[in-house]
């Protein structure tokens, strides 16, 4: 999509969203009485307003943000029925959206979600919000101290959060924390994909959110493993994680090889022993040397580090 075609989508989905609901036969328009209700707009004049929101929508398609914004302007002047406090605080939002001022039409849009719960437009700030997020999650930069220009990875990242955290358990929460997730994963940050992925699965253990969730847990704990020098609980729990989906989702185990994947881990937890062990071999602590090697040979007798022990041992 293009650049003025994703900004000013902002007014295109305002129209779509704060007049959805007109009479079936064209008779009548409807607003939101309130917040709540909704109550039919009588009266002449419905012909043109009708058509004023056609031409902003094609406005819109054809990029010409200036003379859409003027004409959804002259349609609120026109119809002062349609306008309400929650339109007018949502507006403010879509207006900074449509410019590119993404920041700031996070924190609009935030005063309008915490002012208006119960507004229909409710959930379309939470889109935009969504949508805001998901551009600096790809890389989309944002300005600081009005000079520089940075990446909004962490914008984007807490955006999402205030979604989840707002949304309960509706789709667009699940879709929030999946794309946190995918983001620190992309970015190689696999401790805090991983827990992200952890939170993932235990709000949504079950359908396609959980087995990815599932999956995405191995597979970073997997690859948070730095080698035989450091820890090797992240093998551990990247062993358990994958057993577990194996058991679950057999068929995409067999399709993504998860027994490659174990019998790697497997490897790799043994020459993590035998590094051990022959670190001490080579300082003269004979005892604990023998331990691990014999750790090695219990634990993973069919691996290539049991063959160097017995080599060690020759």
């Amino acid at each position: 999509m293009l650049k003025w075609q994703v900004r000013f989508l902002a007014v295109f989905v305002l129209i779509l969203t704060a007049f959805q609901i007109a009479g079936a036969a064209g008779a009548e328009t409807w607003r939101l009485e309130k917040g709540k209700d909704w109550k039919a707009v009588t009266g002449q004049g419905n012909d043109k307003y009708f058509s004023d929101v056609a031409e902003i929508k094609r406005l819109v398609n054809m990029g010409k943000a200036s003379d859409a914004e003027k004409k959804l302007a002259q349609l609120k002047k026109d119809f002062p029925e349609i306008a309400g406090r929650d339109l007018d605080a949502f507006m403010k939002g879509e207006m900074l959206f449509a410019r590119g001022k993404f920041v700031k039409a996070v924190r609009k849009y935030d005063k309008f979600l915490a002012k208006y719960p119960e507004s229909e437009l409710y959930g379309a700030a939470l889109d935009r919000e969504y949508a805001i997020a998901t551009a600096f999650l790809a890389g989309e930069k944002k300005t600081v101290l009005g000079i520089f220009r940075i990446r909004g990875y962490d914008e984007g990242e807490k955006i999402m959060e205030k979604i989840s955290d707002r949304a309960g358990d509706a789709p667009i929460a699940e879709r929030a924390l999946l794309a946190v997730a995918r983001s620190y994963e992309k970015r190689t940050k696999f401790n805090e994909a991983s827990g992200k992925w952890s939170e993932v699965s235990y709000r949504w253990p079950t359908g396609e959110a959980g087995k990815e969730a599932l999956l995405g847990m191995a597979r970073c704990k997997h690859a948070a493993y730095k080698g035989p020098g450091y820890d090797s609980s992240s093998l551990v729990s990247a062993k358990s994680y994958y057993e577990d989906f194996k058991q679950r989702y057999p068929a995409d185990a067999e399709k993504i090889d998860i027994d490659g994947k174990l019998k790697q881990i497997v490897e790799q937890l043994a020459y993590k022993q035998f590094s051990i062990g022959r670190y001490y071999q080579r300082t003269g602590s004979v005892q604990p040397a023998n331990s691990y090697y014999q750790m090695v040979l219990d634990n993973w007798p069919g691996s290539t580090a049991a063959k160097m022990v017995k080599q060690e041992k020759q």
